[in-house]
């Protein structure tokens, strides 16, 4: 089967009611970055980090994946699908995606503050001061946050260098290591674009725009892969 890889941002699940990264005054859902996306607000104030991500997944789990997600999970029945999401929801799974690699981490799992590979799943949507790892450190939510490496990057590559065509929906491709995977598409494989701001920062052949929002972009672009990849066998 073909390989189609997925990549997928904050535009995909705000169909959902999930709000997108930032908004136009620069402030997330009210907060700063600094105060609330970086280990220094952990250090600071982890607290309010706690909040602020407890009412995101207490939203999250009030919420549905839309049709963009079950299109993506739907083209399993064609394609063999690699999804990777800058998203830290649970919609592309819920939607029935079974290969998704979450780039910036999982809102419903908590690590160690300490020790990374101490991950544990977060039950109901609350974390509090005072839950600890089998090391004895504070859980923390297992998020990437501003200023910490993503360790998932190279594998994100490797699968990008084995598309047969790769899709971008709902991200702009201004957050960096996950914007700079288009450079990693070989020209001749197909790079399809849906956004409804159609972006300006490609220079290569070979891309196809479709300039709406994620569900219905993804219908047309389901049917330019039937295109670009089943009629060449």
């Amino acid at each position: 089967m073909k390989h189609v890889v997925i990549l997928s941002g904050a535009g995909l699940s705000a169909e959902s009611g999930i709000p997108t990264f930032r908004a136009s005054d620069g402030l997330w859902e009210g907060h700063k970055i600094e105060d609330v996306a970086t280990p220094e607000a952990w250090e600071r104030n982890p607290q309010l980090v706690l909040d602020f991500y407890n009412q995101r997944r207490k939203r999250l789990l009030e919420a549905s994946p839309n049709r963009g997600h079950k299109i993506i999970a739907e083209l399993e029945s064609e394609f063999r699908v690699s999804v990777i999401t800058q998203n830290v929801d649970d919609l592309h799974e819920r939607a029935g995606s079974s290969n998704v690699l979450h780039l910036h981490g999982s809102l419903l799992e908590a690590r160690s503050s300490k020790n990374a590979d101490l991950v544990y799943p977060v039950l109901g949507w609350e974390m509090k001061l005072g839950e600890l790892c089998a090391e004895g450190t504070q859980l923390r939510p297992n998020i990437v946050w501003f200023n910490e490496d993503v360790p998932k990057i190279e594998l994100a590559v490797k699968t990008t260098l084995l598309a047969d065509a790769f899709v971008v929906v709902g991200t702009s491709l201004v957050v960096y290591p996950a914007a700079g995977l288009v450079d990693f598409v070989d020209p001749s494989v197909p790079l399809l674009v849906v956004d409804p701001n159609r972006p300006k920062v490609f220079t290569r052949a070979n891309v196809h725009f479709f300039e709406e929002i994620a569900s219905s972009g993804m219908e047309r672009v389901r049917e330019k892969l039937r295109q670009c990849l089943l009629s060449i066998g």
